[in-house]
């Protein structure tokens, strides 16, 4: 399927069943609502075990329903690998099973460049340079208030210390940025390889993964992924620019469109995946 039509039907689908696409505006909303909650509620109830309960369980709910709607990103991806134009039904067991095994695999798939990255940070010194910056702030604090030395010379001390960490930090987060980019490629394969098999093995398997990526064609996945990218950011800038002092209205249409989005970029992964299903 050629790009423009992927990014045409994607950006169409999910308005083609307003009543669906309610439904999963509704849970979306709610997560969110309980992700706020559940955090609020324990910042606000230090020390208060009721509060810590009730945030728990605040957190908890969201939990479930993030696996729900986690198993009907994967309904959606299954839609675009069969070509089946009709949004698909939610059904709360199946979809919260589907959603289970797609956090198994997103969380297997992110342990290995999580691992790579922290490798990447002790060689860079990264996490020395960060105890240095604190052992010498401590250091030129006692310095200064309890001996009396110069201000200047904890200044420069510590401008040298933060100096080799923002060096550290700088290509930690670059090298970070690419890994997961590259891992979070291989994921959207493997939820697909999830969505076309109802395996949980099978989308485990990334060398399987990564042989899909080359059967559709590395250029045609990285292309498709910046043209979302591209076309998601430009409509996110004009919502900003033209709706700057409707803050209200900014913030509903966001709440609207941050959902629909998500399930464009599913739809699309489905549509690419469908050259080799």
């Amino acid at each position: 399927m050629k790009l423009t039509g992927i990014i045409k039907d994607a950006f169409l689908f999910p308005s083609k069943n307003t009543g669906r696409f309610a439904i999963y505006l509704l849970l979306s909303v709610l997560m969110a609502g309980f992700i706020v909650g559940g955090i609020l509620t324990n910042v606000f109830g230090l020390f208060n075990a009721e509060n810590y309960l009730l945030g728990g369980i605040y957190l908890i709910i969201a939990l479930l329903i993030g696996f729900i709607l986690s198993g009907y990103h994967i309904k959606i991806v299954k839609s675009g690998i069969e070509l089946d134009d009709d949004v698909p039904v939610f059904e709360l067991f199946e979809d919260f099973m589907t959603g289970f095994d797609c956090i198994v695999v997103s969380l297997v798939y992110f342990i290995i460049p999580a691992l790579i990255v922290l490798v990447i940070g002790y060689d860079t010194n990264l996490f020395s340079n960060a105890m240095a910056i604190i052992q010498d702030v401590f250091t030129q604090a006692f310095n200064v208030f309890i001996m009396g030395g110069s201000e200047n010379t904890a200044v420069n001390a510590l401008s040298h210390t933060v100096s080799n960490f923002m060096g550290s930090l700088t290509i930690t987060i670059t090298a970070a940025l690419i890994i997961f980019l590259i891992f979070g490629i291989i994921l959207s394969m493997a939820e697909a390889r999830l969505a076309n098999t109802g395996s949980l093995r099978e989308a485990l398997n990334i060398f399987e993964s990564l042989k899909d990526i080359l059967r559709i064609g590395v250029g045609k996945t990285i292309i498709l992924i910046l043209l979302i990218i591209a076309v998601i950011v430009i409509i996110e800038i004009l919502l900003v620019t033209f709706l700057s002092s409707y803050i209200f209205l900014l913030f509903v249409i966001d709440i609207i469109l941050t959902p629909y989005l998500a399930l464009v970029l599913q739809r699309s992964l489905g549509l690419l995946y469908s050259d080799i299903a």
